[in-house]
């Protein structure tokens, strides 16, 4: 990363831009095209070889053999047992194909893909020496993106469904389908000159926990947050854009696939809209009770400017969601309202009703 320090009000820790000051202000701007993210909670690698594209397919959830340059999708490799290992935002050129992954996951990521190579002609290497990762608008990060063939712009699908997919989610309309998001590639000189831009005042910058806070309030899972070594795709409503039902074979492909016919994904992901009366959030983990008793764990926690504060959290298929639950913190109990996102009986042959959002009014009584 650039020297983000110079930035004027930025919280750097380890590399990280957490914030540049007002964590607020910076999620309406990264919203309006206004700012850009510095997303150094990232990582880049690249594969190579004229095999690459018939590779990842055979080996992870997304249809990727015809993915054409310029083109942007997510897949997920997948345990034996259907379990969700790894997750890759997806970007080609031609030439290259791109994975933007949470930073914690790339080494790991990477020595998994080494070891899958075998004689094909692929080459995958960890390219974050050679690239930043900013997050924004499109309109907001395009401008800044290295171009080899094409300009290394992912453009996040979430929440529409991509070929092949299936949304389990009922709300009308989703919280994110207005969500507007990409992530650029952005060369270390290139990247200099973007903080210059910001110092200069010519652009907004915003930091991680803007960026996290736009992704909880649109639903959208992450692998640094709602992975847990259990989750199915199912459960996360990550069908809709990382699993593509009708592709070859691939590891764990039978467990989405008994899952997603038969229904019933074990457990669920749902919203909550957390009373912020006293001005505290749970951590990631905290148990989320009903009547006293635990139903699942807090994934992911935001303080949204427009919703208030904000949690995804996995709970049992039988919790009763929706409805009022507390979950746990240092300070105590705090009341929240849950929100269905993945009904008790998503699958093929389940009738989701379309149902409206529980508004944070609502959910505060």
């Amino acid at each position: 990363m650039p020297e983000l320090q110079r930035i004027p009000g930025a919280v750097v820790v380890d590399g990280v831009l957490h914030h540049a000051g007002s964590p607020l202000i910076e999620q309406r701007a990264l919203a309006s095209a206004r700012a850009v993210a510095f997303l150094g909670d990232r990582r880049v690698l690249a594969v190579s070889g004229e095999d690459r594209l018939t590779w990842l397919d055979s080996v992870s959830s997304q249809s990727l053999r015809e993915l054409p340059p310029g083109g942007a999708t997510e897949t997920l490799i997948l345990d034996p047992q259907g379990r969700i290992e790894h997750v890759a935002s997806v970007v080609d050129d031609g030439e290259t194909t791109w994975l933007i992954v949470d930073a914690d996951d790339a080494e790991p990521l990477l020595t998994w893909l080494m070891r899958m190579r075998f004689r094909l002609r692929v080459s995958p290497v960890d390219a974050g020496d050679r690239f930043v990762v900013i997050g924004g608008t499109a309109e907001a990060v395009a401008p800044w993106a290295a171009a080899t063939s094409v300009p290394l712009v992912w453009r996040d699908p979430w929440p529409h469904v991509s070929p092949g997919g299936w949304a389990y989610a009922g709300a009308d309309p989703h919280p994110g389908a207005a969500r507007d998001w990409a992530e650029a590639l952005v060369a270390p000189d290139r990247a200099a000159a973007l903080v210059e831009a910001v110092i200069a005042g010519d652009v907004a910058a915003a930091g991680t926990v803007a960026a996290d806070a736009l992704r909880v309030a649109a639903w959208r899972p992450r692998w640094r947050d709602e992975v847990d070594g259990r989750l199915l795709p199912h459960e996360a409503d990550w069908l809709r854009t990382a699993v593509h039902l009708d592709k070859g074979c691939y590891r764990g492909q039978e467990t989405v696939a008994k899952v997603h016919n038969l229904g019933h994904p074990p457990r669920r992901l749902v919203a909550l809209h957390l009373d912020g009366s006293d001005s505290v959030l749970p951590e990631r983990g905290a148990a989320v009770r009903s009547d006293g008793d635990a139903i699942g764990e807090v994934t992911s926690v935001a303080f949204h400017h427009d919703d208030g504060p904000i949690a995804l959290a996995v709970v049992k298929r039988s919790a009763p969601v929706p409805g009022d639950v507390t979950v746990d913190t240092p300070e105590g109990a705090i009341a929240a309202a849950a929100e269905t996102i993945v009904p008790p009986d998503a699958g093929r042959t389940a009738s989701v009703p379309r149902l409206p959002r529980l508004g944070r009014r609502t959910a505060a009584g």
